[in-house]
């Protein structure tokens, strides 16, 4: 099963209503949880099975790594700004080809329906515009990253 399939699974089961999906084959195991502990967004537990005779490399349950929690003062400093989420799960891209600028910078003035980024999902890219005016403060996704649904990708000011 490869991460496509994983992502269409995800989706699927989001969009089913159904609380909790496990899924068990022969060298994997998923389970996928939905509107746990007041969530939104669903959580995934990937666990490949990893046959004794192995070299004991890095396990891929431990390749995910919880993100570092942000001081109390840069909360605070960020709660003025308006927060820009990602609508899809798939692949954040900054401009629409590698020989291209991008399509928003830091410092730039943003209007509602402005497309300040791509996001490819299972083939189709998918233009994310603002429904915001403001300034540009940060963006907080490296390109040609993965990103998840919700996940923050800018940081505007509306003043």
């Amino acid at each position: 099963m490869d991460i496509k399939e994983i992502q269409s699974l995800i989706k699927f089961v989001a969009k089913s209503g159904a609380s909790e999906v496990k899924l068990e084959m022969e060298d994997i195991k998923i389970t996928i949880r939905t509107g746990a502990l007041g969530s939104t967004s669903p959580e995934t537990t990937y666990v490949q099975q990893i046959p004794v005779a192995a070299t004991p490399a890095v396990a891929p349950a431990a390749a995910v790594e919880a993100p570092v929690a942000a001081t109390p003062a840069a909360e605070s400093e960020d709660s003025k700004y308006i927060t820009i989420k990602s609508p899809i799960i798939g692949t954040f891209y900054r401009k629409s080809a590698p020989d291209k600028p991008a399509f928003v910078e830091v410092g730039d003035s943003i209007g509602v329906g402005d497309v300040l980024c791509v996001i490819e999902a299972m083939k189709l890219f998918n233009d994310i515009e603002s429904e915001v005016s403001g300034k540009i403060v940060k963006v907080l996704v490296e390109d040609s990253s993965p990103v998840e649904f919700d996940q923050p990708l800018f940081l505007v000011d509306p003043s």
